[in-house]
């Protein structure tokens, strides 16, 4: 696989009605992806399966985020996060992301199966704020463990003065009414 992309600052959106579709195994390595989501990274099918989903992970992306995310999912339980992801060609997109687990017939638990739809607005006002701030607490550590804790204790401190949990916080943030949010 390539290098990883250096950040051109520029910004990808989609139209609303898209969904970004891909499929993991249990590791976070990619085993399906719908057109939107090749349209969109910029990645031809080739390239992204197989490959670890962090291929999209821009830098700017507090990790704390997706250790909620992972611990969330590891758990056999959904998740919803506005993320920030990375093309191909180093420009940015920002999505709400919906993480489920996914089972075979048998019931087995063999991945996680991810749609991704255009963030609104008026959320993301409040999300890119915030993301810097963890962002910002992560690198003042020098140990990265250490910055990720911080920045997860703060994210659990904020829960708790706003007496919600994840989701909850998550789809506060917007004061749309989109039903369509969990549906794809």
């Amino acid at each position: 696989m390539a290098r990883h992309p250096i950040p051109t600052g520029r910004e990808i959106t989609f139209a609303p009605d898209d969904v970004i579709v891909s499929k993991t195994d249990l590791q976070g390595k990619i085993t399906y992806v719908n057109d939107v989501f090749v349209a969109v990274s910029g990645y031809t099918p080739a390239e992204l399966l197989g490959a670890p989903h962090s291929l999209i992970r821009h830098p700017d992306m507090p990790r704390c985020v997706f250790k909620v995310l992972w611990d969330t999912i590891a758990q056999r339980r959904e998740i919803f996060a506005y993320v920030l992801n990375m093309a191909k060609d180093g420009a940015h997109y920002w999505v709400l992301a919906h993480v489920t687990p996914s089972y075979d017939r048998a019931g087995r638990h063999v991945g996680y199966h991810s749609h991704r739809r255009a963030p609104w607005a008026d959320a993301l006002a409040k999300v890119k704020p915030l993301h810097a701030k963890l962002l910002s607490v992560e690198r003042a550590h020098t140990d990265r463990s250490m910055g990720l804790a911080a920045s997860v204790r703060l994210v659990e401190q904020l829960l708790v003065e706003q007496a919600m949990e994840w989701d909850e916080f998550v789809f506060s943030l917007s004061a749309e009414t989109r039903v369509d949010a969990a549906v794809g």
